[in-house]
């Protein structure tokens, strides 16, 4: 019974992460957030509700100022005010905007940014377990250890649904009349700002695949469909 000890603390440290992590986002993004309302963008909003068969889709400002778009574990979706002021400025046209929700749209309706809070919490119970184990017969080193293969693991599978999201976006955006070469037109954006950041790591080990591999895989859907 004993063995299993370390196996069920982790678990149970997985569960008590979970709740706290959706907790605490929810909380960060109710003070932080409001509702995005702007008429030049309702056009595009409401082309992309009745692809959906929605009435309307609301999304929220994040009043963060790095340029991101995230899906909450409860199906809300936000875009950074960072982002937001350069769609104000003219850096991004609207459709690429609408390019990033239709993205984060991707992730609730596919079931990631709820997964996504699991596996972190699932990921933490894992490292601290193979820590524990590892360190048995490696000491001093079992945590380094544990902690690499957790991250590939989070990286690989983070890779994965980032993919699946972009197409998900790009099916959405052809049906409503935008088209794929909003998302490409922003992926060569957002490259130029994050390239050296992005190359401080190897391609593996980042959390979304390169943009080059993105683009080239909306290429390839775009020209299936054509």
């Amino acid at each position: 019974m004993f063995k299993f000890a370390p196996i069920l603390l982790a678990i149970t440290y997985g569960i008590a992460m979970y709740r706290f992590s959706v907790w605490r986002t929810s909380r960060e993004l109710d003070a932080q957030s409001t509702e995005l309302a702007d008429p030049t963008l309702e056009p595009i909003m409401h082309a992309m509700a009745t692809s959906l068969d929605l009435q309307r889709i609301r999304v929220h400002i994040y009043e963060i100022e790095p340029v991101n778009g995230l899906a909450a574990p409860d199906g809300r979706i936000f875009i950074t005010r960072g982002f937001y002021k350069k769609f104000l400025n003219g850096d991004v046209s609207g459709d690429e905007l609408a390019s990033v929700i239709a993205h984060e749209l991707g992730h609730v309706a596919l079931g990631h940014s709820r997964r996504r809070m699991i596996d972190f919490s699932g990921q933490n119970a894992l490292r601290t377990a193979l820590a524990m184990v590892i360190g048995r017969f490696i000491p001093g080193v079992g945590p380094w250890i544990a902690n690499m293969l957790t991250s590939l693991l989070a990286a690989r599978l983070s890779r994965s649904d980032e993919y699946e999201a972009d197409a998900y976006a790009a099916a959405l955006l052809t049906k409503s009349g935008i088209g794929v070469s909003a998302q490409i037109s922003l992926f060569r954006k957002l490259d130029a700002l994050t390239k050296s950041q992005a190359g401080r790591a190897p391609a593996w080990l980042l959390s979304h695949p390169k943009t080059e591999e993105r683009i080239a895989a909306l290429e390839k859907l775009e020209g299936r469909w054509r």
